[in-house]
């Protein structure tokens, strides 16, 4: 099975930067399945229910997210709806949506999915690592080889961790949050693969894919303000499976990552607003 899985996709921007390489890679890559974190796709910060439809019609079949899900509360009831996207699954007992899921491609096809959620530097939720180790080992995935894990996280050595505690228990383990594509990637001894950070999809050349300036202001003086989403060339980032339907064992990971000049896009695609 071939999956592409995108790094945060980062306001319209990054939105952008799917709709303009994503047809092209399905096609190159004969890709099965396109996974992409979206909790920044709604001005940089949170996801709104025309963001989420705007990204499954670019050709993305489904989402997880991560800290900032929660940013636009109109997201909750469709976190109940949807199968098509996850909140992190270690946030307590009454959270709006699910964690997990088994999700099934148009041929059939499963593939079960976990979004998980770091401890270290992020909000003090129940342990990632023994929420992580309990979906493993649950009945439901032994009909189901295939599993892709998103962790999002801060701290390096804690992403690193959980991939070697699944190492054998899932296909992929794959960080996101820190929008900074590492250089990593690599299918561990029991058939993982592993990639501490997608990366991000939007204006690489910023500041996590926001404005620079506004950004070092805050650093600088320590006062809170609103942060907006950086303008300039648009890159997408991200990582491509192959892996063994049968065994659940990863046969290949590598890098992805797209470049266009922002002069470029907007001629293809028309003017676009960054405050959405």
């Amino acid at each position: 099975m071939r999956i592409l899985f995108l790094g945060d996709i980062v306001g319209k921007a990054g939105r952008l930067a799917v709709k303009q390489f994503l047809p092209k890679l399905r096609e190159d890559l004969r890709l099965d399945a396109v996974f992409a974190n979206a909790e920044n796709i709604a001005g940089g910060i949170g996801i709104t229910g025309e963001t989420l439809d705007e990204l499954f019609a670019s050709g993305v079949d489904f989402a997880t997210s991560g800290n900032h899900v929660w940013r636009h509360k109109e997201i909750c009831s469709r976190l109940e709806k949807d199968r098509r996207i996850l909140r992190p699954a270690n946030y307590p007992e009454g959270a709006p949506g699910r964690g997990h899921t088994v999700f099934t491609l148009k041929d059939g096809r499963r593939i079960a999915v976990l979004n998980i959620l770091g401890n270290t530097y992020m909000e003090p939720l129940p342990c990632p690592f023994r929420t992580a180790l309990a979906w493993a080992e649950l009945p439901e995935l032994d009909e189901v080889p295939v599993r892709i894990v998103d962790f999002h996280a801060e701290a390096t050595s804690e992403k690193k961790t959980l991939g070697w505690a699944l190492d054998g228990k899932a296909s992929a383990v794959l960080g996101t949050h820190t929008h900074v594509q590492t250089a990593d990637a690599q299918i561990l001894p029991h058939g993982t693969a592993y990639l501490t950070d997608l990366g991000m999809c939007g204006v690489e050349l910023s500041s996590l894919g926001m404005d620079f300036d506004i950004v070092l202001e805050r650093f600088l003086t320590k006062i809170p303000a609103a942060f907006k989403p950086a303008k300039g060339d648009i890159s997408l980032n991200g990582a491509y499976l192959d892996i063994n339907e049968a065994t659940g064992r990863a046969r290949e990971i590598r890098i992805i990552r797209e470049h266009c000049p922002a002069w470029k896009m907007e001629k293809d695609a028309g003017p676009r607003d960054d405050e959405d």
